[in-house]
């Protein structure tokens, strides 16, 4: 088994571990705020779920940049970092750039991120060895989905069959994958699509499920796939099923197996979009596996982005 196979099983418990956390934890964003929430690649994509959930749930005005891009101009009452490392030049530049409150959630207790923010919440139990991101990201979601008021236990639950049902659709027979999501699903989308290409050099795009069909399906066909994350819009499955591609969307029969469906049947009921994301990292790491690859290792990263 490689790291990333054993970390991506304990996602169930880090994100209960995760939830506790918030519950103990008075430095992430109050009501009200005007947030910014930083991070790089996977990072990012977590800040793009969290500050959607965040406007979602009335908490007040959230947005998300690369730490490369942040907008030095923009003021904001606490900006929150996503640092798995806790070593990324970017992050650990824009920290000490500015002046505004800052929160780094940072898996490594000893990472120079968790020094320059005003404040941390310290995530050790879901830092990863392996290159790939995955209960890192997940569990970092976790925390600021269960600190909005989120009851983390259903999706946990669904985290649990998700890290032992099979997979929606066969990665030796896929030729590439599109990843569809909606408002906060989007990042998810992002994330999944980014697991594809780090871990197996697997042709992965996202989009938003709206904007897909504005030009992106034309590369729909058999042997492709199109994976959608939580809501979806009307008529999309079949629309991409017309193309001759498959349409995943997964869901939980009443036995607590995943099934694959364009709509949700009687009995039915969603996926915690985590939870299909966990679905999707071990989709990637299967055809990392059919192709020959170390997922744990894959070709020009990383685990940190250090730069000179």
């Amino acid at each position: 088994m490689t790291y990333v196979d054993a970390e991506i099983a304990s996602q169930p418990e880090c994100w209960r571990q995760a939830a506790a956390l918030a519950a103990e934890s008075d430095s992430l964003p109050h009501r009200g705020e005007r947030v910014a929430v930083v991070g790089c690649g996977t990072s990012w994509f977590m800040a793009m779920a969290y500050a959607s959930l965040r406007e979602r749930a009335g908490h007040g005005e959230t947005d998300a940049f690369q730490a490369s891009e942040f907008p030095t101009t923009r003021s904001y009452d606490r900006i929150v970092a996503i640092t798995r490392s806790g070593t990324t030049t970017e992050v650990l530049d824009l920290l000490g750039a500015v002046d505004t409150r800052t929160v780094a959630i940072v898996g490594d207790p000893a990472a120079p991120a968790a020094e320059l923010a005003t404040h941390h919440v310290l995530m050790p139990f879901a830092d990863e060895r392996s290159v790939v991101q995955t209960r890192f990201a997940t569990s970092a979601l976790a925390l600021l989905r269960a600190h909005l008021g989120e009851d983390l236990s259903p999706a946990a639950a669904d985290a649990e069959v998700a890290v032992r049902a099979p997979l929606p659709v066969d990665p030796t027979g896929v030729e590439q994958v599109t990843f569809l999501g909606r408002g906060w699903t989007i990042g998810l989308a992002q994330e999944a699509a980014l697991k594809c290409r780090e871990a197996a050099t697997f042709w992965a795009e996202a989009y938003p499920a709206m904007d897909y069909r504005h030009g992106p399906i034309s590369i729909a066909a058999p042997g492709r796939v199109v994976w959608a994350f939580g809501e979806i819009p009307d008529g999309l499955a079949e629309d991409v099923t017309a193309t001759g591609a498959a349409f995943v969307h997964c869901s939980l029969g009443a036995g607590g197996g995943v099934s694959s469906l364009g709509r949700w049947a009687a009995g039915r009921k969603p996926l915690d979009p985590m939870a299909d994301l966990i679905l999707a990292q071990r989709f990637a790491v299967a055809i990392a596996v059919a192709r020959g690859l170390d997922p744990d290792a894959p070709r020009h990263l990383t685990r940190s982005v250090v730069l000179t």
